[in-house]
Parts: C-alpha cells; structure tokens; sequence
C-alpha cells in the first residue's frame, strides 16, 4: 500500500480519538492517552512491510482503578469509535479446562460473531438495492398472489371452442401494478400479510458440557441434523418488510466471503476486554482453585498468540488486542502469573473520582445523567431544569456517601440522582405545572436524612 493511499485510510490520530473520548468520559487522561495510542498502532501495524509484521505484536494494557471510574466506558467508547469487533467479559466466569463452566476460547468466538455482525452490515449497503427491489416483490406476491398459470387458449370443460384467459393476465398485471404505486406511496403499511420464518432449534446435550465446548466439527454435525423449523406468522407490512429485507440481505451474501472477511477483521481490528481480572489471582485457600489460577493458565496461551478452532474456521490470536482491567484491592498486579503479566506491558492507574468531576459527569458529556432524566420527563410535557448550585450539592452529597460507605465511583451518581427524583417521576403523569427547577434546597430536602444517617445509606444510597 502506497504512503498516499494509507493515509486515506488513516483512522482518527491519538490526539483526536481522546478528544472524542473527552466528549463522554471525564477526567482519566492517561488511560485514554494509552488506548489511543494501542488503537492507532493497529493501523500501523497493517502498514508495516511482510517481513517485520509479525514479529509486532499489540501491547495490551492493563487497567487498575476501583469501580465506577472508567475503566469499562473507555473501551467500550474506543470500539465504538473505531468501528471494531468488540467483546467485554467477565474473568470470574470462566473455569479451568475439564470442569463445569465456560472455557476462555468461547471469549475468541464471540469476538468472532460481532466480526461476522460487522461485515454482514458492511457487505449489505452493497446488495441494498437489489434486495429492497426483491423484498417489495415479495411483498406485492404476499398482498396479491399471483393466479395459476393458464395458457392463453384453453378448452372449455363444456364447449369444444378454446376460451381466452388474456384478459384475465391483463387485469392482474393491472391490479399489481396498482398495488405496487400504494405500497411504494406507503398506503398499505398497516396492511396485514403472514410469512415465513426459519429458525434452527439448539440440541440438547445431556451432561455439563455445553455446546460451545464441543469439537467443532461434532457440533457443525448436530447443528446440520437438527431440522429447521418454520413458522408462520402475521404481521403488518411495515413488520413484514424488515423481517424479508433482512432474509434478501442474507441470501445474497456470500457465507464463505463473510466468514474470511470476519476472521481477518477479528484477529486484525478486535478489542477484547476482561473485566474483573483480579477476581481470578489463586487464593491462599488449600484445594482446587479451577475459577481462579487455572483460568489464568488457560489465558495465557490465547494472550500469548495460539489459534482457536470455530465453525467459521481457525483464529489467530496473535494481534487481537487485549484490555484487562480489575479494582486491586485485596492484592496487586504482581500477584498474577509472572507470564500473565508480562503479557500486559502497558499498565495506567486510574484516579478515584472527587466531587469536582462528580459536577462535569453531571453537566459536561453529551448525554450526561441530567440531560438523560430531563429527556425521561420530557415525555410527560414536564421541563426540568437543574440550577448550578444543585449540580455541586448533588456532587458533594454523592462524594459523601462514597466516602462513608462503598466507593462506587460514578455509579452512585445514578442512585443518588434516583432518589432524588423518585417523587417527581411518580407524579409527573398528573402534574398541571409542567416546569420544574432543582435547587439546592430541594436537594437538601430529598437526600439529606438519607446521606446523614449512614446506616440508612447502606441500603439506599
């Protein structure tokens, strides 16, 4: 690829994707520093000459920081923001190889099914005309079925002499093509019609194991044994045209061209984040630890770069990027398998959140808790408004509670902002005055015996 026609192709710079970061997460500079900086090797990575390629491998990070600061949003936003496969999961559910529970490749597999999401989408802007041209055929066959076939000259049961169906073709072609100017002028959308659908039912496997675990092959084979079922159901034509665009979509695409582009997309562009990966550090407890120290044996080969077998084919792990993130509380980062470690080279801590971001979370990111409640009452014709000093009285309260329970992070802006408004979602159905303004002393009103008894707060807040 010429210098020229990378740079057409270029994707957001570091500079600009943490800008885009800023308009959603507050504060966590350096966090956002670092995967900005990860993402854009990608693309770096793929204009590197053959022979250097593959020996780079990402630099997955890791994230250390109490819950509620961040750590998941920001991957979250970057996938998003790039358009990647991206798969967030939970160490604490996965199980060592051999005992009840999830195995840590089923994580490549899902990687892989939001890959396959995103190429189907890519790949269906291109066959969008021809299969909207075939759903609206579809559709004018469902609201007028085509009669059967005559010849234009038949005999007559009762006449020797050959009857002409001509006029009988004629009229139809008439009425469909009536049909078709309503269907296009959408008339006939509210119209009723009943199709088709196809699903394939899952195989019941007796034991523990799922079917995720099985061998690939042995569960392509019971997939293909299980019959599909169909199943006919009404609905309108607005219902109907979703439902057969996407089965035009799908059948003019081509399996084996969605699934090879998925895999180059999964093992190149995926994101996969564990969550919670200090939950699975070996406990000092005697006896099997199979959710814990196995769960890190078994990663370590699919951070380190090992290929997993799936329906679609065989994925390399080798550049997928990986996020891993935990609270540290009880232990540290040290703690891991030294292998498991320095496989996560890229370490940032991130801050705990005081009452001065408490105010920007509420106020400065495009769809803020605030705007996200004053939208809620909006439907029912109330306007609310919130007063600066009812902004930081709420912060502060939020801050306080963290401070004399469990530090919670943002997440206890959303119970306290709950709270705060239970009274006024309950009656804003029967309210005659629809303008409704926050201030401090409403504030001070609603949450002040709450947050002041910290007992009470436990439970509530």
């Amino acid at each position: 690829m010429s210098q020229a026609a990378a740079k057409d192709n270029c994707p957001r710079t570091p500079r600009e994707l943490v800008a885009e970061l800023d308009r959603y997460i507050v504060g966590q500079a350096e966090a956002k520093r670092a995967v900005a900086i990860a993402v854009r090797n990608r693309w770096r990575h793929q204009q590197l000459p053959e022979e250097i390629r593959s020996d780079v491998a990402p630099k997955n990070i890791l994230m250390i920081g109490s819950t509620g600061v961040g750590k998941t949003e920001i991957a979250r936003r970057l996938a998003k923001l790039t358009t990647a496969p991206f798969v967030k999961v939970e160490a604490t559910k996965y199980t060592e190889v051999g005992y009840y529970g999830r195995d840590v490749e089923s994580m490549i597999r899902e990687l892989l099914d939001q890959a396959i999401a995103l190429v189907k989408s890519e790949l269906r802007k291109e066959v969008e005309a021809e299969a909207r041209r075939r759903t609206e055929a579809r559709l004018l066959d469902l609201l007028c079925p085509r009669p059967p076939h005559y010849s234009t000259t038949r005999t007559s049961p009762a006449s020797e002499h050959p009857v002409d169906h001509e006029g009988g073709e004629t009229s139809y072609e008439r009425s469909r093509e009536k049909l078709a100017q309503l269907l296009a002028a959408g008339k006939l959308d509210e119209r009723t019609v009943e199709i088709t659908t196809e699903q394939r039912a899952t195989p019941v496997v007796m034991g523990g194991m799922g079917l995720e675990n099985m061998d690939v092959d042995f569960q392509g084979m019971l997939e293909k044994l299980v019959p599909k079922s169909r199943v006919k159901r009404e609905m309108t034509v607005t219902q109907a045209r979703k439902v057969l665009f996407e089965q035009e979509s799908d059948a003019l695409l081509d399996s084996e061209k969605v699934n090879q582009l998925a895999i180059e997309l999964a093992e190149n562009q995926g994101i996969i984040f564990i969550d919670e990966i200090d939950k699975v550090i070996a406990s000092e407890s005697r006896g099997a630890d199979v959710s814990r120290q196995g769960v890190q044996r078994d990663l370590l080969p699919i951070v380190e770069g090992t290929t997993v077998q799936t329906k679609q084919g065989a994925v390399r792990t080798d550049h997928i990027l990986f996020i891993a993130a935990g609270a540290f509380h009880k232990n540290q980062p040290s703690d891991l398998m030294p292998e498991l470690q320095g496989r996560f080279p890229i370490r940032v801590e991130l801050k705990d959140l005081g009452a001065a971001e408490f105010v920007r979370i509420l106020t400065e990111p495009r769809n803020s808790l605030t705007r996200q409640y004053q939208a809620l009452l909006a439907t029912e014709g109330v306007q609310l408004s919130f007063t600066p000093e009812a902004i930081e009285k709420l912060a502060e309260l939020a801050f306080r509670v963290n401070q004399t329970t469990q530090n919670i992070g943002a997440r206890r802006l959303y119970t306290v902002l709950e709270h705060l408004l239970e009274e006024l979602s309950f009656a804003a159905p029967e309210m005659e005055d629809g303008k409704i303004e926050i201030t401090p002393e409403y504030v001070t009103q609603r949450l002040q015996l709450v947050v002041a008894d910290e007992d009470l707060s436990r439970f509530i807040l």
